[in-house]
């Protein structure tokens, strides 16, 4: 599992964000085979940023290498710091020991979302701030940009369908999804969209997502008033939620609630769809919950970081 550990951004208690300076920022490699007792194989010095969506980052299929795309660098104004767009795109080797920072590849202006095909030899990037998709190809521990295609809007995060022929990109501020066939490159497909059937209410500001491995549940994070407002504010609460969604064909229920941490980012389920991690940002730690077919427990454990977890990923598959 991957968590991005940004030290950069926090809020006061106006619920302003307060901007810190860089060079305390990590990325932790953590090793989950003891669900409940994970153990981080190492944190390096790598930038990355709170400001995207927490799937930023993604291991492949082989679980050889690992990708983080930065969406902002830190730029001094004055005496004071701001984010600005980077174009970084960091590979990390998970096959020595400790894992490595092998290379970095540059892409387009404020790179977000990112995905990973199941033949782990493609990888998509959305860039923010130019409405752009970098397209890379992934050859052994080679990772090159061979492509960007134009989108015409902002795109916030992308996702690879599971037969690795077409992908999904968000138009964030246009509210809507973009479909993509995949051949040689990747191009812009309108004819015959998928269509919305159904749409289900989980709660206040959802932010991470995540399907089981199994298909027989998802879970929506909510950040529910934790941070990023007035701490006197009447919808303020302390701790964020994870809504639990049965999945029945094409039917999805809400079917749960659990209380985590402040300001929850990333989701990550096991590989065997077994546990849950949740990773919250103002309490630099992940909640460590139990699943067992659609019922999704808190087992109380926490796992400690050493940053404010940003973002969180495993495995493509």
């Amino acid at each position: 599992m991957l968590v991005g550990n940004d030290e950069k951004v926090t809020w006061d208690d106006a619920g302003k964000p307060v901007f810190l300076p860089p060079g305390k920022d990590t990325v932790s490699v953590v090793d989950i085979s003891n669900r409940e007792a994970p153990r981080i194989l190492v944190s390096l010095p790598l930038m990355n940023s709170v400001f995207g969506p927490p799937t930023n980052l993604q291991i492949t299929p082989d679980g050889k290498l690992a990708l983080v795309a930065n969406s902002m660098a830190w730029a001094q104004d004055g005496g004071a710091w701001k984010p600005a767009p980077d174009t970084k795109l960091y590979v990390i080797d998970l096959t020595t020991s400790p894992p490595t920072h092998i290379a970095t590849v540059e892409v387009g202006k404020q790179p977000s979302g990112l995905a990973i095909n199941r033949a782990g030899d493609l990888a998509l990037v959305t860039n923010r701030a130019d409405n752009s998709i970098s397209v890379l190809a992934i050859q052994g521990k080679e990772v090159k940009l061979i492509d960007t295609v134009a989108m015409g809007e902002m795109v916030a995060a992308v996702a690879i369908a599971p037969d690795g022929r077409r992908a999904f990109a968000v138009k964030f501020p246009g509210h809507k999804v973009a479909m993509l066939e995949i051949t040689v490159s990747v191009i812009d497909l309108e004819a015959n969209p998928p269509r919305v059937i159904d749409r289900v209410v989980v709660g206040d500001a959802p932010e991470g997502f995540a399907i089981s491995p199994t298909g027989e549940v998802a879970v929506a994070i909510l950040l529910n008033g934790s941070a990023g407002v007035a701490k006197n504010a009447w919808f303020a609460n302390r701790a964020g939620k994870v809504v639990v969604l049965r999945i029945d064909g094409k039917k999805v229920t809400k079917v749960g609630e659990v209380e985590v941490g402040g300001l929850p980012e990333g989701v990550v389920f096991s590989p065997d769809g077994k546990y849950l991690y949740v990773g919250n940002y103002t309490d630099r730690d992940v909640s460590i919950l139990k699943v067992e077919g659609a019922t999704v427990t808190d087992t109380g454990k926490r796992f400690r970081l050493p940053g404010q977890p940003a973002s969180m990923r495993g495995a493509a598959r």
